[in-house]
């Protein structure tokens, strides 16, 4: 009897050969899914039949013309040079006694099309492939069908097929196939049968489903569909019309004044100089006039919430058209909900967002990008630990991590680091940032925080290792032009910091200007030493003490650096931003007698910022946690409930169905900014579960778990819940006035400690419990002055008079012309020192002077630009 998984992917498909298509590969964006037939015959029905099948490229299956299986986006993403998926099917009651037919449909995918936000092709060749084999058992015998050169190919009705740009398919192509011999793939990549696995991840399925919760005619005749929620998968449409008539699907986020879609915010413009992209999302359909039919697009996905209907005579009704979420089928484990809907609201989206954005990796966003950023996972895997069972999910990422990290342990930027090398749109890698590149240590442990299990940080040791070691050479192996400007000579702390390289920083702080030449040691640094310990922590649980050692040493060297550099007696730094504060004291980087000052200083600059948070891309997921930790938990619920921007509740006030990448992803006027799903700022949630209904590890894995809710006085209950391999922790408490009752519940195999309101500690077996208490007091203190609307009218106070040019012109002058031109370098290099050699200026050199001034609004400060262009101006 054959089963599932039975051998290896090498020896299940040994005797089958990769096939592909003999035709020439048509333009990026334009090139068809080939269909790949054998027809085979078989005396007598099947007692057990399994197919096993990859690709270079997304590949269906069908067999006598069904579907085989239902996992979608087939084989998944991997980096695939290294690494390559294989799927069974258990195929036994497909299988007909005589005439069988099995037909693969291979489109680009992730190994051929225009992915990532650079859309560049062929990221891992340029040939699309498929290998599989079909094993048959009978009563009369075995047999085996593999892929060799008795196959046909031509191309059907999928005649367009891009992940980013979308699925065309002419109905009126079906069955009218133009068939010939394959081909046999030449590529290198198919003799390598050791990258061959089986995916330790669950597969990407459909899960949930949303039918209309609108649909609108405009005047122009196109209808819009609202599915009420922001999604990642595609449609299914049911209502086709009469035959030729060509349909358009054009999927958005947003929709603009007049209640139409706009993809506007949504395309990106790559570098300086080059027009925008669009973002794609649209399918087509042409219909051939068979009422039965039906259109949806399994080579594919898209980011959506609206879907604008163009070329249908026919009003659609909510039972023509639907949506399907596609993600990782992963198993759901955690829950939160308390008394205040809002909270509950900002779990779901933020959930939703996680969701949508877990298409086989952990992307950044489902529509314009789609990459799977190592910065954003490294955010959010905490949060997502407490959502679902992620442990087949992120290992199969962090083996593509792995696999990407360069000879000398840089960590990429993405991973699977889709994208050719180097890229022809920015020749510069932007691999190696701190805070990106930590993933590498972050992510291994948060899985053995969260599950306990040593083998995890066995299997990621050797990456781990390599990412800070290399960014140990890159702090000892340079300085930073300002550093040495300022003193030629290095002091001895100055080999552990980490002040060179591209790093994307803190990253949209708010009310910061991103300089990429700017010192980037204070948060670089930061994370070499957490990264250090972390990898430290690693050894010792797998018991190589001599790394640990090392390691620690590295991590205590680092540490002394940092606080050297940064820290001032008084627990105050010398870049005193919220983000550097929450960084030094989530990394414990403050030593302990000045910790209740540093939180202080903290505090301070929340508070005199109108208690808004204005930590950037890195911290914000820390910066409540910090203030719980640190005494402060009023603070934090001060600014989880802050419903002005920046702020998490704006987000629902503007009717936000996922976690946006801006704070302003839809303004006070209504227009919409970037993605609108973006889950790194969801990463709040953690302290939903952690700091409101109060669960936690005390040990990996929860053998022992602390229960430890922060209460206040604006919510009069919580709940969490988490599935663990030991059964369900549950813990809830209610307040009636000053009374507080806390009800928790213990799995078998778990100790459980319970801080009570009162101040009182439990230590409990498993069970149910339930205390009722009072709330202690806490200290009053009266919050600092609010000072931000004296900044913001400083900042938006009027500017210089208008500027009179001299012999330049803005709007003709060219940023190369400038940078030739010696009085203006000498501006340039005055007012802005460093800015002219950044990498990324030779990319803008054809652009004229006002509009590289317009796009570096996010990058210099107001003050810079108004006296760039006014000694400009005086050449």
């Amino acid at each position: 009897m054959l089963t599932l998984q039975q051998t290896s992917p090498r020896v299940a498909l040994a005797d089958a050969t990769w096939i592909t298509t003999p035709d020439a590969v048509p333009a990026a964006g334009q090139r068809p899914a080939y269909e790949f037939r054998r027809a085979f015959d078989v005396t007598d029905t099947a007692t057990s039949a399994i197919l096993t099948v990859t690709a270079h490229g997304v590949y269906e299956a069908f067999l006598n013309g069904e579907r085989v299986g239902d996992f979608e986006l087939t084989p998944g993403l991997t980096s695939y040079r290294k690494t390559l998926q294989v799927q069974q099917y258990d195929v036994s009651a497909m299988i007909v006694a005589g005439r069988n037919e099995l037909i693969l449909v291979v489109s680009d995918g992730w190994f051929r099309g225009r992915v990532g936000a650079h859309r560049v092709p062929d990221s891992f060749g340029t040939q699309t492939a498929v290998v599989a084999a079909l094993a048959i058992e009978t009563a009369e015998g075995d047999t085996r069908v593999v892929t060799d050169r008795s196959w046909e190919t031509g191309v059907g009705a999928i005649v367009q097929a891009d992940l980013m740009d979308g699925q065309t398919s002419d109905l009126r192509r079906l069955d009218h196939s133009d068939w010939q011999p394959v081909a046999i793939s030449d590529d290198p990549l198919t003799q390598d049968a050791d990258r061959l696995v089986w995916s330790v991840a669950p597969p990407v399925r459909k899960t949930e489903s949303f039918t209309p919760a609108s649909i609108t005619r405009l005047r122009s005749g196109r209808q819009i569909v609202d599915f009420g929620q922001n999604l990642n998968g595609w449609v299914h449409l049911g209502r086709l019309g009469p035959a030729d008539t060509t349909i358009q699907l054009t999927h958005g986020e947003a929709l603009d004044h007049d209640g139409d879609l706009t993809l506007e915010h949504l395309d990106i413009t790559v570098a300086p100089g080059l027009p925008k992209l669009p973002v794609g999302q649209r399918d087509i359909v042409i219909s051939r006039g068979n009422p039965s039919d039906a259109f949806e697009p399994r080579h594919t996905s898209h980011g959506f919430r609206y879907v604008a209907v163009d070329g249908l005579e026919d009003d659609l009704t909510p039972a023509d058209v639907s949506a399907h979420q596609v993600r990782t089928a992963l198993h759901h484990t955690g829950t939160f909900s308390s008394g205040d809907p809002r909270l509950n609201e900002l779990h779901r989206i933020a959930v939703a967002s996680w969701r949508s954005n877990s298409l086989d990796i952990p992307t950044d966003c489902p529509q314009r990008e789609r990459w799977g950023y190592t910065g954003d996972f490294q955010i959010f895997a905490r949060s997502a630990a407490y959502l679902d069972d992620i442990g087949g999910f992120a290992r199969k990422w962090l083996t593509s991590l792995a696999d990407d990290q360069h000879a000398d342990g840089t960590i990429t930027n993405v991973a699977p680091d889709c994208g050719i090398e180097p890229d022809p749109v920015i020749p510069i890698s932007f691999d190696g940032s701190a805070g990106w590149g930590d993933a590498a240590t972050i992510v291994p442990w948060e899985l053995y925080r969260a599950y306990g299990d040593p083998s995890i940080l066995a299997e990621t040791a050797p990456m781990m290792r390599a990412w800070v070691d290399y960014a140990a050479r890159a702090a000892a192996g340079g300085r930073h032009p300002s550093t040495v400007a300022s003193h030629p000579e290095p002091a001895p702390h100055e080999r552990f910091l980490w002040d060179t390289g591209w790093h994307w920083g803190e990253w949209l702080e708010p009310d910061v200007p991103f300089n990429p030449q700017g010192d980037p040691a204070i948060v670089a640094t930061a994370y070499l030493a957490h990264s250090a310990q972390l990898t430290a922590d690693a050894a010792r649980v797998i018991g190589d003490a001599a790394e640990a050692e090392r390691y620690t040493r590295l991590a205590q060297d680092v540490a002394d650096a940092w606080r050297t550099e940064f820290l001032n007696a008084d627990a105050t730094l010398t870049d005193p931003t919220q983000a550097n504060y929450v960084r030094g004291l989530a990394f414990g980087l403050i030593p302990a007698e000045l910790t209740a000052a540093a939180a202080d200083h903290l505090v301070r600059l929340i508070e005199e910022n109108g208690t808004h948070l204005g930590t950037g891309f890195l911290s914000t997921g820390m910066l409540l946690p910090v203030l719980a930790d640190n005494g402060y938990p009023d603070v934090a619920y001060n600014l989880l409930f802050q419903t002005d921007e920046p702020g998490w509740l704006v987000m629902l006030e503007r009717g936000a169905t996922t976690v946006w990448e801006s704070w302003s992803g839809i303004d006070a006027d209504g227009n919409p900014h970037e993605s609108l799903n973006h889950y790194s700022k969801g990463a709040v949630i953690a302290f939903l579960h952690e700091y409101v209904a109060g669960i936690r590890p005390a040990e990996p894995g929860y053998t022992k778990v602390d229960i430890r809710p922060h209460l206040d006085q604006r919510l009069t209950w919580a709940e969490g819940t988490l599935e663990t391999p030991h059964g369900v922790i549950r813990s809830r408490w209610e307040r009636d006035g000053s009374n507080v009752t806390i009800r928790v519940s213990i799995p078998q195999g778990v100790t459980g400690i319970v801080h009570l309101p009162n101040g009182e500690l439990r230590e409990v077996a498993a069970g149910d419990r339930t205390w009722s208490t009072t709330e202690s007091a806490r200290p009053s203190r009266t919050p600092y002055p609010d000072l931000r609307a004296v900044r913001v009218a400083a900042a938006q106070a009027p500017s210089d008079e208008p500027v009179s040019w001299g012999r330049i012109d803005p709007d003709v002058t060219t940023l190369g012309e400038l940078l030739d031109d010696p009085a203006a370098r000498a501006v340039l290099d005055r007012v802005v020192p460093g800015v002219a050699d950044s990498p990324m200026i030779g990319m803008a050199r054809p652009v004229p002077l006002n509009t590289v001034l317009e796009m570096a609004a996010g990058s210099l400060a107001p003050e810079d630009i108004r006296e760039l262009r006014a000694q400009l101006s005086r050449l």
